[in-house]
C-alpha cells in the first residue's frame, strides 16, 4: 500500500490484490473521512472537510475530481444517485438518472422491426440525458456550506494542468483505444496524437477544464444551457442523436423519499425507484432476518444456500415489477419491502434445496461493472454515499467534440423492445421500456445503516445487477458476521440474479468442500471474476472513530481523510 501525504491530508491507494481473509486493520480516522476509486480524487474531499465544509460538499468535489481522473467511470455526462443522512434531520435522496429525450419510443432500437443491439448500446442513440452535474448542485444547495466554485474547481485544474496517469488508467485507456477510433474527438482526448497513454505521462484535458470552468461560473447553467448545450446537441445532430437544447433544459434532479427498512435492530436507509437496489437489499434483508446467520458462520454452504435464495426472489421481483415510478404508478414497492411479503417468501425456500428459476425463456444481458461509488462522514457524522455511472466502461466511448467529456449509454438500461423476451437474453417487460422524459432502471445501492439514532455504516458499490449483491454482502458481513469495515470489504463475494440461474462467486470466496454442498443442493455454482469495488465506512461509536474498508479489487482505491 502506497502512502500520500499532504498538508493536512492523508490519502491511501491499494495496489491491485486479490480479496483477502482473516482480520485485516482497517483505515482509521476520527475528524472524518472519504473513500473513493480514486486517491488524488479522495484527497481533494479531504481537503474540503479539512477546510470546514461537510459530507455533501466533500461528495460534490470528489466526484468532480473523478470525472476528470477516473474517466471509465467517474462523469458529468452521465447520472446516479446521492444518498445523505445528516447527524440530526431527514435523511434525502438525490435521483439524477439520466432521463430518455423527448422523441424516445419503445422501438427505437429496431432497425426495420429488428433488435439492433448497435443502436441500443453502442450509439449516439444510446446516450441519455445527463443527470450528474443538475444531481451534484441539488444536493449541495439543499446541504453545502461552501462556496459551489470552491467545490469545482479542484477539478477544473486537474484537468487545465494535468495529472500523472498511473499503471491502471495506462491499461485502461489502452484497451478502450480502439473502440473510441470512430469519434474524432475521442482519440485526441485519451492519447497523444493515437499513441496511447504510458504510466507517468501527464494527461492535460483542455477542453474538459473550460466546461468545468463553466459549471463552477454559472452551476447546472454552465451544462444545460449556454456553449456546452450547443456542442451536445451538434454532436447529436451529426451523428443521428435524439439530445437536443430543449431536452438538457428541460432536465431536474428529483428528491425522492428516502427508502426505509430495519434488520436486526439496525435502520436501513437507501434509494427507492427508479433505482431497483434499494428495494432489492430490503427485501432481501426482510428474508434473511428469519435465520441465524451468525450461528451458520460466513462462507458456509448453509448460509450461501440462503442468501442465494433471498437473492433469487428479490431478483424474480425486480424484473417483473420495477422500473421509473412516473410511468408506473401501481407498482408494489411497500408490498416488497414488508416483513409480512418476507415471511411469505421464506416459507418457498428449502432450506437443503436449490429452488429453479422460472422462466426459461431467457437470461438477463451482461451489464458492466464500470460505475463507481465514494462514502463519506464529516466531523459530525453526516454520512454520504454516491453511486454514479456512465453504463459500460467510458460509456458510449464519445467525448462530445470542444467539451472534453465523454457521454453515457444508459439507454441501454432500457429494455430492448416490446415484448421482445428471447433466449439470447433480451427483455421486453413494460416497466422498463423506453419513453420519453424517463428515467431508466438501475441497480445502484448507495445505503447507509443506523441504530438507535446513530450512524452505524456507509456503503455501495459498482458492478452492475451484481452492486446490489456485493452491498446486501458488506452488510451482512458487518452486522451478522461481525467483520470490521475493512474484513467485510475483503471476504469473497457471490451473486445470483435469477436469471440466469446460476450462483457465481470470485476465485477463493467458497472452498471446495462448500462448492460441492450447494451443488448437491441443486445449485449451478460457477467461479466468476472479481464482483465490484464496495466503499465502505463504519462509525465505531464506542470508540467514536470511523473505520475505512479499502477494496483491493481497484488498483486506484483512495481514502482520503483530514
Amino acid at each position: 500500500m502506497r502512502r500520500f501525504l499532504t498538508p493536512g491530508v492523508i490519502a491511501l491507494v491499494a495496489l491491485a490484490m486479490p480479496p483477502a481473509r482473516g482480520a485485516s486493520v482497517p483505515f482509521r480516522a476520527s475528524r472524518g473521512m472519504v473513500i473513493s476509486a480514486n486517491a488524488a480524487a479522495s484527497a481533494i474531499g479531504a481537503g474540503v472537510l479539512r477546510d470546514g465544509g461537510n459530507a455533501v460538499d466533500a461528495a460534490v468535489a470528489t466526484a468532480f475530481a473523478l470525472a476528470v481522473v477516473h474517466p471509465a467511470a467517474g462523469n458529468i455526462g452521465g447520472g446516479g444517485f446521492l444518498l445523505f443522512r445528516p447527524a440530526r434531520g431527514e435523511p434525502a435522496a438525490y435521483d439524477f438518472r439520466e432521463v430518455a429525450p423527448s422523441s424516445a419510443t419503445p422501438t427505437m432500437f429496431l432497425r426495420d422491426g429488428v433488435y439492433d443491439e448497435r443502436r441500443h448500446h453502442w450509439s449516439h442513440l444510446a446516450v441519455g440525458v445527463p443527470g450528474t452535474v443538475a444531481g451534484l448542485h441539488a444536493a449541495w444547495r439543499a446541504h453545502g456550506t461552501l462556496a459551489w466554485r470552491r467545490l469545482v474547481m479542484p477539478a477544473v485544474r486537474l484537468a487545465r494542468d494535468g495529472f500523472v496517469v498511473s499503471i491502471d488508467l495506462a491499461r485502461s485507456l489502452r484497451a478502450v483505444l480502439d473502440d473510441m477510433q470512430p469519434y474524432p474527438a475521442s482519440v485526441p482526448q485519451f492519447s497523444k496524437r493515437g499513441v496511447p497513454y504510458e504510466p507517468g505521462d501527464v494527461l492535460v484535458q483542455p477542453d474538459l477544464a473550460k466546461t468545468l470552468q463553466r459549471i463552477a461560473d454559472r452551476g447546472p447553467a454552465g451544462f444545460y444551457e449556454g456553449e456546452t448545450a450547443r456542442l451536445i446537441e451538434r454532436e447529436m445532430q451529426r451523428q443521428g442523436g435524439l439530445i437536443t437544447q430543449d431536452d438538457l433544459r428541460a432536465y431536474r434532479a428529483l428528491v425522492r423519499p428516502v427508502l426505509r427498512g430495519a434488520y436486526r435492530g439496525y435502520d436501513v436507509l437507501t434509494m427507492p425507484p427508479v433505482s431497483s437496489g434499494g428495494v432489492a437489499i430490503i427485501e432481501m434483508l426482510n428474508v434473511l432476518e428469519g435465520y441465524d446467520l451468525a450461528r451458520m458462520g460466513a462462507g458456509s454452504a448453509q448460509a450461501v444456500h440462503l442468501i442465494a435464495e433471498s437473492m433469487r426472489r428479490a431478483f424474480a421481483d425486480r424484473a417483473a415489477e420495477l422500473g421509473d415510478p412516473a410511468f408506473n404508478p401501481v407498482m408494489p414497492m411497500a408490498r416488497l419491502v414488508s416483513k409480512e411479503y418476507a415471511r411469505g417468501l421464506r416459507r418457498t425456500i428449502d432450506p437443503l434445496r436449490a429452488s429453479v428459476s422460472s422462466p426459461s425463456s431467457f437470461e438477463w444481458p451482461a451489464v458492466s461493472s464500470e460505475t463507481t461509488h465514494l462514502s463519506v462522514v464529516d466531523a459530525r457524522r453526516n454520512a454520504v454515499a454516491l453511486t454514479y455511472t456512465l453504463e459500460q466502461s467510458y460509456g458510449a466511448r464519445i467525448v462530445v467534440p470542444g467539451a472534453g467529456f465523454l457521454l453515457n449509454n444508459e439507454m441501454g438500461d432500457f429494455n430492448a423492445a416490446p415484448g421482445l423476451t428471447i433466449d439470447a437474453g433480451l427483455i421486453g417487460t413494460p416497466p422498463n421500456l423506453a419513453a420519453p422524459g424517463k428515467r431508466m432502471l438501475s441497480s445502484m445501492t448507495p445505503t447507509i445503516l443506523a441504530r438507535d439514532g446513530t450512524l452505524f455504516m456507509v456503503t455501495g458499490s459498482p458492478g452492475g445487477r451484481t452492486i446490489i449483491s456485493t452491498v446486501l454482502l458488506t452488510i451482512l458481513n458487518a452486522v451478522d458476521f461481525g467483520m470490521n469495515a475493512q474484513d467485510a470489504v475483503d471476504a469473497g463475494r457471490l451473486h445470483h440474479q435469477w436469471l440466469p440461474d446460476r450462483l457465481t462467486y470470485e476465485p477463493r470466496a467458497l472452498s471446495p468442500d462448500t462448492v460441492a454442498l450447494l451443488e448437491a443442493r441443486g445449485h449451478r455454482v460457477e467461479q466468476g471474476g472479481r464482483q465490484g469495488a464496495a466503499e465502505v465506512i463504519v462509525f465505531d461509536r464506542n470508540a467514536d472513530v470511523l473505520e475505512g474498508g479499502l477494496d483491493r479489487r481497484q488498483a486506484d482505491g483512495g481514502v482520503g481523510m483530514p
